[in-house]
C-alpha cells in the first residue's frame, strides 16, 4: 500500500493505491480507516478500484453498503478512482451516480477527479486552490 498526502483547497486528502486487495470486508475497511487516519489524520480518503474487493460492486452482495456505512461512521470521506466501464448494472451505475452527487462518498474514473471531489473542487468552482 502506497499513501500519498495531496492538499487541494486547503482540504488533505490520503491519495492509496494498492495492486492488493486492501478492501475486502468490513473489518477490512475499518483498518484501512483506522490505518490511514492514524499515519496521515486525513479523513479523506482516496483508494484506487483494484484494492476493493470485486463482490463490493455486487450491490445484492449488501457489501458496499455495510461498508461505506462504516466510513460515514467513522466520520470518512471516501472516492473509489478507477475504470467503471466494465460494469453494466443498472442498479450499480445509479448508486454511483447518487454518490457522486452528495457530499460522502464518490466514483471517479481518476485520481485527480476523486481528489477534485474531495476537496471541494468541481469544473463550475474556481477558488484558490482549486485549479490545477
Amino acid at each position: 500500500m502506497k499513501t500519498e498526502i495531496i492538499k487541494k483547497n486547503n482540504t488533505e486528502v490520503a491519495v492509496v493505491f494498492s495492486d492488493e486487495r486492501l478492501i475486502t470486508d468490513v473489518q477490512s475497511a475499518l483498518d484501512l480507516i483506522m490505518t490511514v487516519k492514524f499515519e496521515t489524520g486525513c479523513t479523506n480518503i482516496a483508494v484506487n478500484k483494484e484494492a476493493v474487493v470485486e463482490d463490493f460492486f455486487v450491490l445484492r452482495t449488501c457489501l458496499a453498503g455495510e461498508i461505506l456505512q462504516k466510513f460515514i461512521n467513522y466520520g470518512v470521506r471516501l472516492a473509489i478512482y478507477g475504470d467503471f466501464t466494465e460494469y453494466t448494472s443498472k442498479p450499480l451505475k445509479d448508486f454511483m451516480y447518487e454518490s457522486n452527487q452528495g457530499k460522502d462518498i464518490y466514483f471517479q474514473p481518476t485520481v485527480s477527479l476523486a481528489v477534485d471531489k474531495l476537496s471541494g473542487c468541481t469544473k463550475n468552482k474556481k477558488r484558490d486552490g482549486c485549479e490545477s
